[in-house]
């Protein structure tokens, strides 16, 4: 599935990501940033719906914040350990995965 995500960040036409790790200077926590472009808004609130469900399992050390602005889903984590951070991150990057797949497969959202 790895190899698939990589694929498609490389190939698909949602290809255009911005990510960034930084220290909270005030926190001292590590934050990473992730911005995935959609071809639309409604296929990105798609994803929000899809993922938001997907509570962090540990209640302390680490939070993750979904949004969406036009047709960019937005995740912000803000974590205590680099270890706790690159799990959620590589959890959450493989159900992004899954859920772009699926919504290649059945393409497009119609209007009903």
């Amino acid at each position: 599935m790895k190899d698939r995500l990589k694929y498609w960040f490389q190939y698909s036409p949602f290809n255009t990501t911005a990510m960034a790790t930084e220290t909270n200077q005030e926190t001292g926590k590590l934050e990473f940033f992730l911005d995935v472009p959609f071809p639309s808004s409604r296929e990105a609130t798609m994803a929000l719906r899809s993922l938001s469900p997907d509570r962090e399992p540990r209640r302390g050390g680490i939070s993750k914040q979904l949004s969406v602005s036009g047709s960019t889903l937005s995740v912000r984590w803000s974590a205590d350990e680099a270890r706790i951070l690159r799990v959620s991150v590589n959890s959450f990057l493989d159900h992004l995965s899954l859920v772009v797949e699926t919504m290649e497969l059945f393409g497009p959202p119609v209007d009903l």
